[in-house]
């Protein structure tokens, strides 16, 4: 089971030992930018349902050099490069060890509104990945893992038979319900917003894609929770009436990815005011994703409305 320390995957690992009667293998894969809540949140996790944890750690110096060439290509979704990464190592661990059922935290409870393709293309799309990489990167991609729609749609369910399921669809989940569960049970920390287990998908979500782009994530997230009940519109709204980061959050966490990244502050600043560029301006894989999606949805095996 992919575990990242987030409420969807922490509520998942208790739901499969307390009421499922599992024990899965823990899997985490660090990329660099755990936060110490994150850490924090798995280790009591793991502790608290006495369970094993593998960890498979990313090649530093290669994820740092493929992070700042997404900074360099000017696109959006510069968090492409972690999240490539996190899926990639799972599947592949997953092929190499035998492994059958790989459990995972994705639900349509707190994520049944996509982002537009715009703020945030197809992280798996290996093709603009390495092309974006070549164009920017300095250092060979060695160790980095990828994988590709191909690989992990078709290849590993239908020919390997490994089973990719997201229990948290099949019972009702409400976010908030599951929070003050984890935190009674196992000391959980909550996170101020979706995703921020991540020091870098904090800074890219809460501070870079509004400032640069114009894009707020949290309504996508806020819609996604409206749509099943989970808050009304006027609390999304007292929600977004406030940014994500305040002025000293945003300026220690932009300290902070400049020095992990090992640039000067002026030059993740520069990033920040080049110009901007889409997805749409390197190569990609779209349209073998336009024509996957309709396949998956006309055969009913994928959810979801366009993006």
């Amino acid at each position: 089971m992919g575990m990242s320390g987030g409420v969807d995957s922490s509520y998942l690992l208790h739901l499969a030992v307390t009421k499922l009667k599992l024990r899965p293998l823990v899997f985490h894969v660090d990329a660099g930018w755990n936060s110490q809540e994150a850490t924090n949140n798995i280790q009591r996790m793991i502790e608290g349902l006495n369970l094993d944890l593998f960890t498979e750690v990313i090649n530093w110096e290669e994820m740092k050099d493929i992070q700042l060439a997404f900074f360099k290509s000017g696109v959006p979704h510069i968090d492409t490069p972690q999240d490539h990464a996190f899926f990639a190592t799972m599947y592949r661990f997953a092929a190499e060890h035998g492994v059958k059922d790989i459990l995972t935290g994705g639900n349509y409870s707190t994520e049944c509104v996509r982002n537009p393709i715009e703020w945030m293309y197809y992280q798996s799309d290996v093709r603009q990945l390495r092309a974006i990489h070549k164009k920017f990167g300095v250092r060979k991609l060695k160790t980095f893992p990828t994988t590709s729609i191909v690989w992990h749609k078709i290849y590993l369910p239908y020919i390997r038979g490994i089973r990719l399921s997201r229990p948290l669809d099949l019972m009702k989940y409400d976010k908030e319900e599951a929070t003050k569960i984890l935190e009674a049970k196992y000391g959980y920390q909550r996170y101020p917003q979706k995703h921020f287990e991540s020091r870098f998908t904090r800074f890219y979500e809460g501070f870079w894609l509004p400032t640069r782009f114009g894009f707020d994530t949290r309504k996508v997230q806020l819609s996604s929770l409206i749509l099943t009940g989970q808050i009304s519109r006027d609390e999304a709204l007292d929600i977004l009436s406030e940014p994500a980061m305040t002025d000293e959050q945003v300026k220690r966490e932009f300290e902070y990815v400049a020095a992990k990244l090992d640039v000067g502050g002026e030059e993740l600043q520069r990033y920040l005011e080049m110009p901007k560029y889409s997805f749409r301006d390197y190569p990609s894989q779209q349209g073998i994703y336009s024509l996957g999606a309709w396949v998956l949805k006309r055969l009913g095996i994928e959810k979801g409305g366009k993006r």
